[in-house]
């Protein structure tokens, strides 16, 4: 039998969080809250961290010897996809015994809905309640985005984008841009690991680029799960965790960082002649946050991690979409053709699943396995693009602006 040690990464920040725990330095409230996981189920993990060590938190995946065939399990999505699609699954499993003669449990029955995205489970809200600053900086990292008139001179509104660190105020970067986009938000958090290395949580508010905002109602069927944002996916391959605040009043650092901003920067920023927010970038990164930092921040102990050498932060933060390759070895992106090359890990691509990457300049990298095996670039005129563009135009603003500093 194979076995394999997975979720390594996650184990090691559940260590930091349960063992700065035991030692009481922070309460096991708030290190649920820090891990996504609920109060009863981290007192689990503390009591076997405290007997086991970190031995207790490593998982070896071993396959099940119950775990329903492949083919039985197609069976069963398709008599529910045919016959019972608004069936609930307690009766649809007993239709399955007294029609087709299949017993199987109803825990067993829903995971299969699930896999076939017949079936969407209900989630919990998250309760968030008052708490202490973070013990340990990379703990918790607060993010937000604000519209205001930054340059007196310049009537159109641009949006700031900045995160701070929850126990010590710190904002090592932040970036003034046109509109409040994807990829405006993935740089920001991309240049923050860069500059801190990877913090364990991130608190941002519900906008559509941080959570899923479509749902199924009266005049809707919407029967498939929910997909992951693309800054959740990313964050996700980081092996950070995302809690979406209720209200600006649950993020109240970095509210309050933009008042003392749109007070102080916007004088600053006068008195130093900015004329555009191309000087104004500069002025920010290069001396307001440092000066800010300087006279402004705590101190704390860290708990960042370094960026491990194998992840690609360019596939990471991207436009990440799966794709099955063709019989003639070529993608489409909104009826682009993307070729892949000859290459030495397979003869043939055809039927295999990758991963395309759009990156803010319009590249395209096509992974397989991680492994980038062919690049492009998706025209002007590509239909994606152009629907991009059309939304920036609304909001009077170019989506693929240089990144600049």
């Amino acid at each position: 039998m194979e076995l394999k040690i997975i979720g390594v990464e996650k184990a090691v920040h559940r260590y930091t969080v349960i063992k700065d725990c035991l030692k009481k330095r922070i309460k096991a409230i708030q290190a649920s809250q820090i891990l996504g996981l609920s109060y009863i189920h981290f007192l689990r993990l503390k009591k076997k961290v405290a007997i086991h060590g970190f031995q207790a938190l490593i998982r070896v995946s071993r396959p099940s010897p119950r775990k329903i065939p492949e083919a039985k399990a197609k069976v069963i999505a398709g008599l529910y996809e045919d016959y019972y699609s608004d069936f609930n699954v307690l009766h649809f499993k007993d239709k399955l015994e007294d029609v087709h003669k299949i017993l199987l449990s109803y825990e067993a029955i829903r995971k299969i809905l699930i896999e076939y995205n017949l079936h969407t489970p209900k989630k919990k809200k998250i309760v968030h309640r008052r708490r202490r600053r973070m013990p340990k900086a990379g703990m918790l990292v607060q993010m937000d985005s604000s519209q205001h008139n930054w340059i007196e001179h310049i009537p159109e509104k641009w949006w700031l984008v900045a995160m701070i660190d929850d126990a010590t105020n710190e904002t090592p970067y932040a970036k003034f841009y046109p509109s409040d986009t994807v990829f405006a938000n993935m740089h920001v958090i991309r240049r923050f690991t860069e500059l801190k290395g990877i913090f364990m949580c991130l608190y941002p508010d519900k906008a559509s680029h941080f959570k899923t905002t479509r749902h199924g109602g009266t005049h809707y069927d919407v029967k498939e799960q929910q997909k992951d944002t693309q800054i959740e996916r990313a964050l996700d391959e980081l092996g950070i965790n995302i809690i979406n605040a209720n209200s600006p009043q649950a993020k109240g650092r970095i509210e309050r960082l933009f008042r003392f901003f749109q007070d102080r920067l916007i004088k600053e920023m006068r008195l130093a002649g900015i004329r555009d927010y191309t000087q104004a970038n500069k002025f920010l990164i290069n001396k307001f946050l440092p000066w800010y930092n300087k006279r402004y921040t705590h101190t704390a102990e860290s708990a960042y991690l370094p960026l491990p050498k194998d992840k690609n932060l360019d596939t990471i933060f991207c436009i990440k979409k799966e794709r099955t390759v063709n019989h003639d070895n070529t993608i489409s992106w909104d009826n682009q053709i993307i070729q892949i090359p000859p290459s030495d890990i397979r003869l043939s691509f055809a039927k295999a699943k990758v991963d395309a990457c759009l990156l803010k300049n319009r590249d395209v990298l096509v992974l397989y396995k991680n492994t980038i095996i062919a690049k492009a670039k998706l025209s002007k005129s590509n239909k994606f693009i152009k629907e991009q563009q059309l939304e920036q135009k609304i909001l009077g603003a170019k989506l693929y602006e240089p990144v600049g500093v």
